[in-house]
């Protein structure tokens, strides 16, 4: 709610009409205190917008974070709440960015180097949600060869951790006691549970598994505390569900 206005303040720093601010083409995106803002070149930005973001947030007792704040070309990119924007030979393509991955790996490792000494199936039901969250996070990105280096890196970790665990026994043993073959599949890190009496199979989530879904844009107009709004939101809840 502080940074409400912040958009007005923005497009007013360039031209005082809608018309004349066009040529600009200054645009604001903006999600909770973390915002970009995009315009026709650097200058504009530098002695322009930027000076007004930070008259803006000064009359609110607020300034800008020196180490986040930065003006670059779209050719060399920018994160943005966990993803990279760049674009490559004039394409614009997000993909996660490598300070999410990087997230990502560590909560990995540290919950594989918690669990040392735990059941194959304690660590498979500690990590799957971990895995799945960000992965279902990344999924309407560039996503789908970062998330198979993901599943590359995980592996490798988790064979670390099974062969850690029987440093007396072979790598064949190894490999039987806690990697099944599914299909093509013969790495499958998975343990067999009971589970109402029943043999179920539990294996480790694998982020290239989710499909690639493309987000659609929510209306500009459209409002979720709007009741006249409420079929178009409930749409769209049911087609990301199927999805």
């Amino acid at each position: 709610m502080t940074l409400d206005g912040l958009e007005a303040a923005v497009e007013a720093s360039v031209a005082p009409t809608e018309r004349a601010r066009r040529k600009f083409k200054v645009n604001v995106n903006r999600y909770a205190d973390d915002f970009v803002v995009t315009g026709v070149s650097r200058e504009v930005l530098e002695h322009q917008v930027l000076p007004a973001i930070k008259q803006f947030l000064a009359l609110r007792g607020l300034e800008l974070s020196e180490e986040k704040t930065k003006v670059v070309h779209v050719t060399e990119g920018f994160d943005f709440l966990g993803q990279n924007v760049r674009k490559y030979g004039g394409k614009l393509l997000i993909k996660p960015a490598r300070k999410s991955e990087q997230s990502l790996l560590a909560k990995v490792r540290e919950i594989v180097v918690k669990n040392w000494s735990a059941t194959q199936e304690n660590l498979i039901l500690q990590l799957n949600p971990v895995i799945r969250g960000w992965g279902m996070y990344h999924r309407h990105a560039v996503s789908k060869s970062r998330f198979t280096a993901i599943d590359a890196h995980i592996w490798r970790l988790l064979w670390k951790w099974a062969v850690r665990r029987h440093p007396t026994k072979g790598m064949g043993w190894v490999r039987r006691r806690y990697f099944r073959t599914e299909g093509n599949r013969t790495w499958v890190f998975a343990s067999e549970i009971q589970v109402n009496g029943q043999v179920q199979r539990l294996r480790l989530f694998r982020a290239a598994t989710i499909p690639i879904v493309r987000h659609v844009k929510v209306r500009g107009m459209a409002n979720a505390f709007d009741p006249r709004w409420s079929s178009y939101f409930a749409h769209r809840r049911a087609v990301d569900v199927s999805d």
